[in-house]
């Protein structure tokens, strides 16, 4: 079965178009109109070896906070929709990535509860064309979205890009991990029989 998953949303602010295949090789095709974004999506494709289209035509001339709020939001629909019924996947996925001087964990719960934690804190307010504020909401709309536990916890700070880069380049790999498929699970991992 493959799973794969397109998504739509248009409101007046953004249009989105996004294509995600967890079983890809990496492949990414991404304009969302914000470059250093653009580069973090393209490593979360690349790292977790998942397919990803994303084309966002977003309001950047108010700012960039409608454009990566509402992709986040996108993506998690595009997760949620993508593993399915969760039925021999491993449902969680953890990472400690080093990235330079910077060491993250990153570790996730396809539970069917959103909560998103993090307490990675940015030196500067810009990376690129990217305010460091708006990681924290993208990764809390995908976690919404998906209806995952997310966590992120900065075991070692440093460059803001490098902190950055690391938490997208470990989500990728603990969620490639929690949608793997394991099997001698032969249903849903938990104790209730759904997620």
């Amino acid at each position: 079965m493959d799973r794969i998953a397109e998504v739509t949303r248009n409101t007046k602010e953004t249009q989105i178009r996004m294509v995600l295949n967890l079983d890809g090789t990496g492949k990414a095709q991404i304009h969302t109109g914000i470059g250093f974004f653009d580069h973090m999506l393209d490593g979360f494709a690349r790292h977790g070896l998942f397919d990803l289209t994303v084309e966002v035509n977003g309001d950047l001339n108010v700012d960039c906070h409608h454009t990566i709020e509402d992709t986040g939001i996108v993506l998690g629909e595009a997760i949620r929709q993508a593993v399915g019924d969760k039925k021999g996947v491993r449902r969680y996925g953890e990472r400690v990535l080093p990235m330079d001087e910077v060491l993250v964990l990153c570790a996730l719960d396809l539970s069917g509860r959103p909560y998103y934690c993090s307490d990675a804190v940015f030196a500067t307010e810009r990376i690129g064309d990217l305010d460091t504020e708006m990681i924290r909401e993208f990764f809390y709309a995908v976690s919404y979205s998906a209806a995952m536990n997310l966590h992120f916890c900065m075991l070692r700070d440093g460059n803001s890009h490098h902190m950055a880069e690391g938490m997208f380049k470990a989500f990728a790999k603990a969620l490639d991990e929690a949608t793997g498929y394991d099997a001698r699970i032969t249903d849903v991992l938990s104790t209730k029989g759904t997620l």
